[in-house]
């Protein structure tokens, strides 16, 4: 091989263009003679581009193009999709026009960002110059313009309120006048509603005030006569509306019908404190609940879009309500965060066991466990004046005590309550005037109820007042005696009372007639009505005519078909029997199955407060005893993490997820 000389290795080599050489008079090449004609073009593109942007380059121009890009720091938004995007910003050199025009096109097709490429360096750095001046100026723009769009929207802010309500006023208005209808002129709008009796006077000032006030048309009321049953209006206010959605939630009852929401307003949060009952939860629901009571103007004014805030917040009186009977059944069960409170002083004393030499030392020596018997003298001085003795809460059997008393007081509260339902049912009856639904209805449902679960909470109180601590151990099973009075055979044991099995027999007997009356009494009573009327035949179902005074005893609104006929205001409306008594059958099989089945779903309440001690003690032994223990100067240090977890699961899970079970339970107990 030749070895090139030392000035020919040093100099630039354009292997492509083999007939660029060197001039000997002017020392330099034809390629720099023709870098005067070369070009440059810059701008923007996107990140994602580039590869393909560069092959295109390079296809088309043939090599003819140097491109030299680097990768923008910041995220520029797009101005047309507001997105922000990485870009890069590049530099393509090129010689010729025609080169020129072709990289031109390309970057047109990529849609790029083109900015002019100054071509001395006085150009260049005048053009940094103006470009930092500029930018200076749009900064300040942009920080004079956020500071006046603040000012406006804080002047907004104070008026956005009042905007909302008229806006809210305006689109109510136009929704009821799309539901007005024209009348044959075209000219005014005809509305037809239900309004109550009470607030027609209202009514017309209202379109007397509006007639007035610069109106075209002047506005005016007519009663008109309507046979058609109205709709049922409960009217309701910030703490009733709560409950009224609760029973709302499982149906509306039919026009003039007694409302149970205002009972509701007591038993609901009561069976749900039954399950929840805990002092110190209660009280904490309570402090949460009267805290968004006393804030809910600004609540109200806010609107979060939270839909879990926003469900809290409109039942914020009902978690005040079952805060406040919580506390009251904390009490009662003499819980707080699982401990018992020694208010009054425990009724039972140890002492009264040595100073009768039923214990000795020898006896604390050898027994694990010992038992007070209350038959001992000074041992038990009687009941604890409010609730259970915080005594039990030392006790090994506290758990077997407490499911005793829990069962039963659930059963006597499931009882009551279903009881209360039936007798509700009798103020319907009387306002309808219909009595012999009375008699039909209402005294064999009473008696079917109260003859066989009724009886059971007679026995469970028979038993806590028939036998004392002398003679406990005598006392019967109530289920053994419960089970038996089906079966209608005496019991091996004790009976419980004399003439136990005498006054069982006539109990069920008398809870089977009922059953009966309650199926087929309706239904007959009302072919009888009929049959007495003319409103019925051999040849079936036929449409007749009946004063309307008639309407209100046989039948109600929904065994009705109304409409007018005459001035008289008679009305046509058809009786089948088959379609009664099918009904009647339905509700019969119905409440008979759902004594049986509501009597044992009220032992839930029983289950769920046990299930929300348990967790609670539980949570206890398992966080804050550990903080507890620890008797260095240290634990104060430690106590402080341990409280904290303590008070973060008793929230999430005691509070939240077991208030939101007992919740449900409470509601499906209502329905």
């Amino acid at each position: 091989m030749h070895s090139r000389s030392r000035h020919e290795a040093l100099g630039p080599q354009y292997e492509e263009f083999p007939s660029l050489e060197t001039e000997s008079v002017t020392g330099c090449t034809s390629m720099q003679r023709l870098g005067a004609k070369l070009g440059f073009i810059s701008g923007l593109i996107q990140r994602v581009k580039v590869e393909a942007f560069e092959r295109m380059l390079w296809r088309v121009c043939k090599g003819y193009t140097i491109l030299s890009y680097a990768e923008v720091d910041e995220n520029l938004a797009d101005l047309d999709t507001v997105c922000k995007l990485c870009s890069v910003v590049f530099l393509i050199s090129f010689w010729g026009d025609q080169i020129g025009q072709k990289v031109q096109k390309i970057c047109d097709c990529y849609h790029c960002h083109l900015y002019p490429h100054p071509e001395t360096d006085e150009e260049r750095a005048d053009v940094m110059d103006s470009l930092r001046t500029r930018i200076q100026d749009l900064q300040n723009v942009l920080h004079r313009t956020e500071d006046y769009l603040k000012q406006v929207l804080h002047k907004a802010s104070e008026s956005a309120h009042s905007w909302v309500l008229q806006v809210k006023k305006m689109k109510a208005i136009y929704h009821i006048l799309n539901l007005c209808s024209f009348d044959v002129t075209n000219k005014c709008l005809i509305a037809e509603v239900w309004c109550p009796v009470s607030d027609l006077a209202n009514l017309r000032r209202a379109l007397e005030e509006g007639s007035v006030s610069d109106a075209t048309v002047p506005s005016f009321v007519n009663r008109i006569p309507t046979s058609d049953t109205p709709p049922t209006l409960l009217r309701s206010n910030k703490f009733t509306s709560g409950f009224q959605s609760i029973v709302e939630a499982y149906g509306v009852g039919d026009y003039r019908e007694a409302s149970p929401a205002p009972y509701t307003i007591i038993t609901f949060p009561f069976l749900f404190a039954v399950m929840f009952g805990d002092l110190g939860h209660g009280s904490v629901m309570t402090l949460f609940a009267l805290w968004m009571v006393l804030t809910e103007k600004d609540h109200k004014r806010r609107r979060p879009g939270n839909e879990i805030w926003t469900t809290f917040f409109d039942g914020r009186y009902i978690i005040l309500m079952m805060g406040l009977f919580s506390i009251y059944t904390g009490l009662i069960y003499n819980d707080c965060f699982s401990k018992s409170l020694n208010i009054f002083g425990s009724a039972w004393s140890v002492k009264a066991m040595f100073t009768q030499q039923e214990w000795t030392n020898e006896t604390l020596q050898t027994n694990a466990l010992l038992t007070l018997d209350p038959n001992v003298s000074g041992v038990f001085s009687g009941p604890y004046p409010l609730g259970i003795d915080p005594i039990w809460n030392m006790a090994v059997n506290r758990l077997t005590f407490l499911n005793s008393y829990k069962m039963k007081m659930s059963v006597i509260i499931g009882v009551i309550h279903m009881t209360f339902g039936v007798v509700l049912s009798v103020f319907n009856h009387l306002h309808f005037r219909q009595k012999f639904k009375i008699y039909l209805l209402f005294l064999p449902e009473l008696l079917f109820l109260l003859c066989l679960f009724g009886y059971l909470v007679f026995m469970i109180f028979y038993k806590w007042l028939a036998f004392s601590v002398r003679d406990s151990q005598l006392a019967p099973s109530i289920l053994i005696h419960f089970i038996n009075m089906f079966l209608m055979q005496e019991s091996a044991t004790a009976p419980l009372y004399p003439g136990e099995m005498a006054l069982q027999v006539f109990l069920v007997v008398v809870a089977l007639l009922s059953v009966p009356v309650l199926l087929f009494g309706k239904p007959l009573y009302l072919y009888w009505l009929h049959r007495e009327e003319g409103l019925s035949d051999s040849g079936g179902p036929r449409e007749v005519e009946v004063d309307r005074s008639h309407i209100q005893s046989p039948l109600k609104h929904k065994d009705l078909s109304c409409m007018n006929v005459t001035n008289s205001m008679f009305v046509h409306w058809q009786f089948d029997l088959g379609d009664v008594f099918l009904h009647q059958a339905i509700h019969t099989i119905e409440y008979c199955l759902g004594c049986i089945s509501n009597t044992a779903s009220y032992l839930r309440l029983w289950a769920l407060s046990l299930a929300h001690a348990q967790l609670s003690e539980v949570l206890w032994a398992m966080v804050m005893r550990l903080g507890l223990r620890m008797s260095s100067r240290l634990g104060v240090l430690f106590l402080v993490p341990v409280f904290s977890v303590f008070a973060l699961l008793t929230i999430s899970i005691l509070l939240v997820m077991e208030g939101l079970s007992a919740f449900l339970h409470a509601l499906r107990l209502h329905w």
